[in-house]
């Protein structure tokens, strides 16, 4: 059965504990959450300096039956101290998660390479996997640069992330994944919006953090681009929108989830049945 996961962003504003509970209600076997923020000031329920916090999220995933795919999100930067990231690391193995998202943002190629070597060393007992995950608007922009970190790097626990928003903007198609093994690949956020992209910068970045669409509403090939990828690989929905916006949290996972399972219904997908 392929893991349907619920992530963070598409309801930021929630407490763990609460997105818990919106996946439970979408009927998502696994969830995302954010335990550290990307940038300075970005939204973070800080969780980690919330007395009891973790084992609060630990007894509502057990409650639930919900599992926890991955933390977020580490933005490698160039003041980026890795040391400082293992209370985070060591949370998302108490509470079960199998994966770590990075982001690469750091123009110096060396020093990036060796910050994500060292997170990669640091989650390696932890059985966590890192995920790396390219953005458009960051340094590791593209397909080929995010695989040239992992390939470079060679730990064995360095994979790559698919974010299907950031996949189609970056100008990739479907058909490129072949060109590269098929064990570099994670798991992939889903989400859907418009073939034409918004012009400015700042535009592309209020789509990834608000505007997106939910998978089966937009006009991206999302059916090809998950058949291109690994058969049975994880799918977490990553959509903030205005579809969700004003709704609780638990019918916000309510229709996150619906959605989801309406695009793999009606979509030829190799990896049926869901």
């Amino acid at each position: 059965m392929t893991i349907h996961s619920l992530h963070h962003l598409t309801m930021i504003y929630a407490h763990p504990r609460d997105l818990i509970e919106a996946a439970a209600a979408g009927g998502f076997s696994h969830c995302g959450i954010r335990l550290v923020a990307p940038r300075p000031g970005d939204p973070l329920v800080d969780v980690l300096n919330e007395p009891g916090g973790i084992g609060a999220i630990e007894n509502k995933l057990r409650e639930t039956g919900v599992k926890l795919l991955d933390i977020e999100a580490i933005w490698i930067s160039p003041d980026t101290e890795v040391p400082r990231l293992r209370p985070a690391l060591e949370a998302g193995a108490r509470l079960g998660a199998s994966h770590v998202l990075v982001v690469g943002n750091d123009n110096d190629a060396a020093r990036l390479r060796a910050n994500f070597a060292a997170i990669c060393a640091m989650a390696e007992p932890l059985n966590l996997i890192v995920a790396l995950e390219f953005i458009t608007y960051c340094s590791v922009g593209s397909l080929d640069k995010a695989a040239a970190v992992v390939t470079d790097v060679g730990a064995p626990n360095g994979r790559l992330l698919i974010d299907a928003l950031q996949f189609f903007r970056s100008g990739a198609a479907p058909a490129d994944i072949s060109a590269y093994d098929p064990a570099l690949f994670a798991y992939m956020q889903i989400c859907d919006g418009p073939i034409v992209a918004p012009a400015s910068l700042e535009d592309r970045r209020t789509e990834a953090r608000e505007n997106r669409l939910l998978p089966g509403q937009g006009e991206f090939p999302l059916a090809a681009l998950v058949d291109a990828l690994p058969a049975g690989m994880p799918l977490s929905v990553e959509a903030p929108s205005r579809t969700l916006r004003g709704l609780d949290f638990r019918e916000q996972g309510q229709v996150a989830g619906a959605a989801l399972r309406k695009f793999l219904e009606v979509s030829d997908i190799k990896r049926r049945p869901v």
